[in-house]
């Protein structure tokens, strides 16, 4: 360590020198969190504190060692290799709510020192910061619904579950990709052995359906209303019969659900904002807390975790087409597109154009990439089906022989595992809603986070360098009766 000392810092006068790299640098004036790439004993925190002392600060070491010597750097967040937790999440837990813009700072002399271990600091954080962009681009696009959303499902929601202990069976997680043809005949072998619960993207029940099987848990987390469609395919057949539907619907808060949804007994999750929190738990509902993801199948991961102690297997994750074809079939959208297809707007034009977009918006390669930063958090335990993502692929292959378990607590009454239980509190709108006023207006420690998280929802135009605290409680409460489609003049 004494060699990268003397390579990191003057020998002579390090504190000047921080000084005047600090004073060096152009600080983008809408920048809440700056990160640190290496910035050795933290010579430069004082400095950064004296030009942007509201700012937070989060320190990424390339050495395992990381004492640094300043006082000020002990209050600061800071990650090193010989962290418990991956990098990606890491950032993650630390980047506060509401951060405006994020600026990395690096501390050059650590790449003649640490070469590598440096430049996949950088590129990690790099790749984070981009996905995080992306983030926030949907949350201006998709933030108010989201919130109208959640009110909503509140309004649907009559019958929910949760389960009364972990459950000990194999979960296998199943996403559209085209690979989940081939790998359906192994699932179908697999339920015939045992029990072994398969938690469905919606969009994949469709291809789970057509081949007999009916999936024991159906996930949704997408805001929009198309997502709509693949929830009326796995519908369709209690639609029909009038019957109530087999499976459980996992459901994002958030999530776009059509009225149908009403019959279905719903596993609620909250993406661990402290507003959805507060009023789902004002309104006595379990839920199981998540953080948002990209990508449903990375929230069925999370979920599956979360719910068994067994093995957890991906199947139908490909993260990419084969030739045009983008999702396993039979699939939800087909029919929209065969609806539209003539002579002149044939199918497979269709297929082609499609494709061609998804290739240009590199959405896959966005997945791929967050699935390749947390593929570790999920060592142990995950196990592959199929012909998953290369990205998978420090995944075991999961056999369908030997890991059978006799007798199945989900099927089984007697264990009574999932109680469903029928939610029948009066006006669920109106009291959530004004519970949530009333935090805001009398709690000023809570009331400071849930503005943090709610600005940036129902504020999308504001620009992105004026704060949170420059919204008014009054213009919050109007966007939030608005959203809430509840007229609390009578309330």
């Amino acid at each position: 360590m004494s060699t990268s000392l003397h390579a990191l810092h003057s020998r002579y006068n390090p504190v000047a020198e921080a000084e005047r790299y600090v004073n060096s640098l152009t600080l983008r004036d809408e920048a809440s969190c700056f990160i640190l790439i290496e910035p050795g004993l933290g010579y430069l925190i004082p400095f950064l504190r004296q030009k942007r002392p509201d700012a937070q600060l989060i320190m990424l070491h390339a050495a395992e060692s990381n004492d640094a010597l300043v006082p000020e750097a002990a209050s600061i967040p800071a990650w090193s290799p010989r962290h418990d937790e991956p990098l990606q999440r890491f950032l993650e837990n630390e980047i506060a709510v509401g951060a405006t813009a994020i600026q990395v700072i690096e501390w050059r002399p650590a790449l003649a020192v640490y070469g590598e271990r440096y430049r996949g600091l950088l590129e990690e954080t790099v790749e984070f910061i981009r996905r995080l962009d992306a983030g926030e681009q949907t949350l201006r696009l998709f933030g108010k619904r989201w919130f109208s959303n959640f009110f909503r499902n509140l309004r649907l929601l009559t019958h929910y579950t949760y389960p009364r202990s972990t459950l000990h069976e194999p979960v296998i997680v199943t996403g559209a990709g085209p690979s989940l043809e081939s790998a359906l005949p192994l699932i179908q072998e697999r339920k015939a052995q045992g029990p072994a619960l398969i938690l469905a993207a919606s969009s994949s029940t469709p291809s789970l359906l057509a081949v007999g099987l009916t999936p024991d848990f159906v996930i949704s987390t997408d805001g929009g209303s198309w997502a709509q469609c693949h929830l009326y395919e796995s519908l369709r057949d209690s639609i029909r019969t009038h019957t109530r539907a087999t499976f459980i619907l996992a459901v994002s808060m958030s999530a776009a659900l059509p009225s149908q949804c009403a019959d279905v007994p719903l596993l609620l999750m909250s993406d661990k904002s402290q507003w959805q929190s507060l009023i789902l738990r004002g309104l006595s509902l379990p839920f199981v807390s998540l953080p948002q993801r990209g990508t449903v199948t990375a929230s069925a991961l999370d979920l599956a975790f979360c719910l068994t102690s067994g093995d957890v297997v991906i199947s139908g994750t490909d993260l990419a087409m084969n030739d045009i074809r983008i999702h396993a079939r039979p699939y939800s959208f087909e029919r929209l597109l065969e609806e539209k297809a003539s002579r002149f707007l044939p199918l497979y034009t269709q297929y082609f154009t499609r494709s061609r977009y998804i290739v240009e918006g590199k959405s896959h390669d966005v997945y791929a990439a967050w699935f390749r930063t947390h593929i570790n958090s999920y060592s142990g335990r995950l196990y592959s089906l199929g012909k998953n993502s290369p990205v998978f692929s420090n995944a075991p292959s999961w056999t369908t022989q030997g890991r059978a378990r006799k007798g199945s607590v989900f099927k089984n009454a007697a264990n009574n595992v999932w109680e469903i239980a029928r939610f029948s509190r009066p006006d669920p709108v109106k009291a959530g809603v004004s519970l949530l006023l009333k935090t805001l207006s009398s709690n000023a420690a809570v009331s400071a986070a849930i503005k943090q998280e709610l600005v940036p929802l129902l504020f999308p135009d504001r620009p992105g360098n004026i704060p949170w605290d420059s919204v008014s409680l009054s213009e919050l409460t109007d966007a939030i009766r608005t959203l809430a489609k509840l007229d609390m003049a009578h309330a």
